[in-house]
């Protein structure tokens, strides 16, 4: 048993460390990697800008590659997915979609936006759904920023929305888009949560919201309790 490292922001380290079956080789892997990190010129250079030290290999994460259908049998359509986050490049692979790699996507808020936009346009020429994945707005949320995590969305809404849209609206085809979250990462709490998130889809219809936020969806009466059928809404 692993822990992710997001869950337990602040914890001490011994009531975290990997336990059960076997949990002895990972917890000596984990110090032998503090062993030979914690004197690394780049760490002493951190600690003297003040700076936290990246002093040891954390191991977690474990698991078997699920059995899910494929998107193309499930949908009748052809996907991809562009994702800094290896865990949603390896559900995009695990439903048969192609995983795009894009340059200097780093998973936060220094990423490759506009990278990340073009390979969005060029991939839809191929295929019928390309999802772009941004994890900045949840690692600000794991740091409770929220300072950091308004500014992630509004980097999200200018840089990857606003420029998806300006294409779309200059295109001839025609083209659907869907903004949300798969999760509530509460800057308060530091971890995910299970409540309800808002989202938006651009195309043919509308039902009185007019904006995108928490408050502003309370005016909708769409509502999906499984993830799944939210999908095939959108999709259909």
């Amino acid at each position: 048993e692993t822990r992710p490292p997001h869950d337990v922001t602040g914890a001490p380290l011994t009531d975290i460390l990997p336990k059960g079956k076997s949990s002895a080789i990972l917890r000596r892997i984990m110090q032998k990697s503090y062993e030979l990190l914690k004197d690394h010129p780049i760490n002493i250079k951190r600690q003297k800008r003040k700076e936290n030290p990246a002093n040891m290999i954390w191991l977690w994460g474990e698991g078997e590659k699920p059995d899910l259908p494929s998107f193309y049998k499930e949908y009748g359509k052809k996907g991809a997915v562009i994702s800094a986050v290896d865990i949603v490049k390896g559900i995009g692979k695990a439903i048969g979609m192609e995983s795009i790699f894009v340059k200097n996507a780093t998973g936060f808020l220094d990423t490759n936006y506009r990278g990340k936009v073009n390979a969005a346009i060029k991939a839809i020429k191929t295929k019928d759904f390309v999802l772009v994945h941004l994890e900045a707005p949840d690692e600000a949320g794991h740091l409770g920023n929220v300072n950091l995590k308004i500014k992630a969305i509004e980097l999200f809404d200018k840089k990857i929305v606003g420029e998806i849209l300006k294409y779309v609206l200059k295109s001839k085809d025609e083209y659907k888009i869907f903004v949300g979250c798969d999760h509530a990462t509460p800057v308060m709490l530091k971890t995910h949560t299970d409540e309800a998130i808002p989202f938006v889809i651009w195309g043919d219809k509308r039902n009185g919201c007019v904006s995108y936020d928490e408050i502003a969806i309370s005016a909708s009466s769409l509502y999906f309790e499984k993830g799944y059928k939210l999908m095939e809404y959108f999709l259909k």
